[in-house]
């Protein structure tokens, strides 16, 4: 087989320059720790929420008459969002509101004069009763009369103390009746009267409805929410932590804070709440954190993803993580492998505690 001389001439350099760039590309491996800042942090994922954020339940099942207000609508504490139809509850204030009346003292002043007028009789009786039994016992003393019509004479008299007695027992319970059952339908009929409230669906707080899923003609119960309100200004964070990070955690932590809705930009915030139970399902804790430095414009759940720092230090040797070989070693530029100790750790450096120095030349592990 001939080599045609023109061919060797063209390939040796091509062979040389693929040895030059080989070597180039080894030596831009190697690298010296650098001295700098180091910051230990955690991550966390979460959205974001409006101050007073809560969901409005109605308080009475029915069916939606009016709407007062939009989504978006800025709203005062108080102000009503919706009417349900209250036709059936009006109804019931009505009837209640009868017997209360029926049952009111005023309305039952006939009952109480026959009463009083009945205790009044049965007590002049009584009176009576007691002169003729006094004047009785005097004729007795003077020997006056027989035995038997001073015996009678008492028994009229015993009579009529017991038909008093019983008179002013009918009166007295007459009044407790009617008071009982006069205070007892007034309460009813107040209480219908709140009732009629609940049909009014109103908002706790000064701030903006954010979200209102019913319309006018649709159903609505107790159970399932029917509107979103919160702040319309103040916002903070809430976010979910690995059960492994929990322990690391102390409020007045800073947070750094990226959203999709911010592109390219970092917000601060500090964590300011840690609920101490673990939700089972996800293995993960709640946390709260408020911004010191917040967006211009925010609406409740928007994502985000947060880094909680948990640590930081200056002027400490590090290393890319990638150049660290089983979490213990480097290797260095004659191919040693050199164990080190390791400090802090970020997503992208690790603190070199010792084992290291600024001008050693470090080459990536294969």
């Amino acid at each position: 087989m001939k080599f045609n001389n023109n061919f060797i001439v063209k390939a040796v350099p091509a062979f040389l320059l693929t040895l030059v760039l080989i070597s180039c590309k080894k030596k831009e491996e190697g690298i010296q720790p650098s001295v700098e800042k180091i910051t230990y942090s955690v991550y966390a994922s979460g959205i974001i929420k409006s101050n007073n954020q809560y969901q409005v339940y109605a308080k009475a099942n029915g069916i939606v008459a009016d709407i007062f207000v939009k989504d978006g609508d800025l709203i005062k504490k108080g102000q009503a969002i919706l009417k349900l139809s209250d036709a059936a509850q009006k109804l019931n204030y009505e009837n209640a509101k009868l017997l209360a009346d029926f049952s009111s003292s005023n309305a039952n002043k006939e009952k109480l004069i026959q009463a009083q007028s009945e205790l009044e009789v049965a007590k002049l009786k009584m009176e009576n009763e007691s002169s003729l039994l006094e004047k009785q016992n005097k004729l007795w003393i003077q020997e006056i009369g027989s035995k038997n019509e001073l015996d009678q004479r008492e028994l009229s008299y015993k009579n009529a103390v017991s038909i008093f007695n019983a008179a002013k027992l009918r009166s007295n319970d007459l009044q407790k009746q009617i008071n009982f059952q006069s205070e007892q339908t007034q309460r009813t009929a107040s209480i219908s009267s709140n009732s009629m409230n609940d049909f009014i669906v109103k908002s706790e707080i000064n701030g903006r409805l954010y979200s209102l899923s019913k319309e006018k003609g649709e159903m609505v119960n107790t159970q399932t929410p029917i509107a979103v309100i919160g702040d319309a200004t103040q916002f903070y964070v809430e976010l979910q932590v690995d059960e492994y990070d929990i322990s690391k955690l102390k409020i007045r932590q800073k947070v750094f804070l990226t959203l999709d809705s911010y592109k390219g930009e970092v917000f601060e915030a500090v964590v300011s709440k840690l609920y101490p139970i673990m939700n089972e399902k996800s293995k993960s804790f709640k946390i709260e954190a408020i911004f010191t430095k917040q967006p211009s414009r925010l609406y409740p759940n928007l994502s985000t993803v947060a880094n909680i720092v948990i640590e930081t230090k200056e002027n400490v040797l590090t290393i890319p993580r990638n150049y660290l070989i089983n979490n213990e070693f480097v290797l260095l530029a004659n191919k040693e492998k050199r164990k080190v100790i390791t400090g802090l750790k970020d997503y992208e450096k690790v603190e070199i505690i010792s084992g290291l120095t600024a001008k050693d030349l470090l080459f990536k592990p294969e």
